[in-house]
């Protein structure tokens, strides 16, 4: 099963928000230790999928953002 990088986003934000959490909590530090090394690898893997990941878009940097595009006639008065 191919994982996409938004999958490896998720988890890693998950891992690391829980040792912040932890951390909070004063949990024990084996835990923290051991999750922060574990969200370092899943950062690692996280960067990599990212950067190879296989996405395609049609979309420029003359459209701005999607939810506010610029240029395209979008300001056209009534």
């Amino acid at each position: 099963m191919k994982t996409s990088a938004i999958f490896w986003v998720g988890i890693t934000t998950i891992l690391l928000v829980l040792v912040t959490c932890l951390a909070t909590l004063n949990v024990s530090f084996s835990w923290v230790f051991y999750i922060t090394v574990i969200g370092q690898l899943a950062v690692l893997i996280m960067v990599y999928k990212v950067l190879t990941d296989n996405y395609k878009t049609d979309k420029t940097f003359d459209d701005f953002y999607e939810d506010y595009p610029i240029g395209k006639d979008h300001f056209k008065s009534s």
